[in-house]
């Protein structure tokens, strides 16, 4: 068993733990009319006290989006890295156009202005005067359309605002539209022991990008917590009034299909003393080099278990080619 160890965030040589903290859901609530984008109530105070335990154990990479909360997560970091901005890797992401007060999402705004705009907005709420990697968020955008939103990115970078960009999508051609660009550096996909992505991560090789794994825990069901009877909260992304996209949870319980899955490999994953949750994310570092694991966070407790799986280090190739059997991957 070796320990993790740092990796890099693409062509940016920006250096980054081997793990990161997702910030989706220390925003707390948010809504798209009536359908939740959040994943329920939070406490800041012990979001803010998770976040620096993380710091503490080695975490350097924290991914957020303009939109968590409708602005609440950038603050919350913000809050959290007072004094600390040196230690830390920032990942945001613009396109949705959202009511703070309301915490309505109300559209989105892919023009050079509304992204120069969303750009000093974040900045302005993770009070600091550069954001490392800033990234398109919208999954589906035509790849015909996104030249100009590449562009107005490669601008940002020279003007100092943004280190690197990416695009959050799981679509090769969208990916390869935003490789052309000198400064692209990520891609953050779906990618997780139960849900493979092998075209993303060959662009990855081919282009010298990161791949950040969003949805690295399977929104939950990679915990070992869930059952088939588990039901989230109304205000939860996952409930019963979840999104259209949402395939993890479907009518506001774990989705039987993954939980199956998930049962298949459990044991090999929380073999040699790791957690479920651990030898999920050890998977991930085994995948590819490229791998940025971002699993998600309420509490202390959460990233304190997270954080150690770098302590076990990745999988071995047996238990990777193990896994692909069982899993009817090969």
């Amino acid at each position: 068993m070796s320990k993790t160890t740092s990796r890099t965030l693409g062509k940016s040589g920006i250096e980054v733990s081997p793990m990161g903290l997702g910030c989706w859901a220390i925003g707390g609530p948010f809504w798209a009319g009536e359908t939740p984008q959040g994943w329920g109530e939070v406490d800041d105070e012990e979001s803010i006290r998770a976040i620096h335990t993380g710091i503490d154990l080695g975490v350097t990479l924290f991914d957020t989006a303009n939109v968590y909360g409708a602005g609440h997560s950038e603050r919350v970091l913000a809050r959290a890295f007072a004094g600390r901005r040196s230690q830390v890797v920032i990942a945001t992401k613009f396109n949705a156009v959202f009511n703070e007060t309301t915490r309505q999402v109300t559209g989105s705004d892919t023009s050079p202005a509304g992204i120069h705009a969303a750009c000093e907005d974040s900045l302005h709420r993770l009070n600091t005067n550069y954001i490392d990697l800033y990234q398109f968020h919208d999954n589906g955008f035509p790849a015909e359309k996104a030249a100009p939103i590449r562009e107005t990115l490669e601008a940002l970078v020279t003007a100092g605002k943004i280190r690197a960009y990416g695009w959050s999508t799981d679509f090769p051609e969208r990916l390869e539209a935003f490789a052309q660009g000198p400064k692209c550096a990520a891609v953050q996909l779906q990618l997780n022991v139960l849900d493979d992505n092998p075209a993303i991560l060959a662009l990855c090789d081919k282009y010298d990008l990161a791949a950040l794994n969003r949805g690295p825990l399977a929104m939950g069901l990679l915990t070992g917590k869930y059952t088939p009877e588990s039901t989230p909260s109304a205000d939860d992304v996952r409930g019963v009034k979840s999104p259209e996209w949402m395939k993890y949870f479907k009518n506001g319980k774990p989705n039987p299909v993954w939980l199956n899955k998930r049962d298949a490999v459990r044991a090999i994953l929380a073999s040699n003393g790791r957690s479920v949750a651990q030898g999920a994310l050890a998977w991930l570092w085994a995948r590819s080099p490229k791998t940025l694991p971002i699993p998600g966070f309420r509490t202390v407790a959460q990233v304190k278990e997270n954080a150690a799986a770098m302590q076990f280090g990745p999988l071995t190739l047996e238990q990777m080619q193990e896994i692909d059997k069982l899993l009817g991957r090969v």
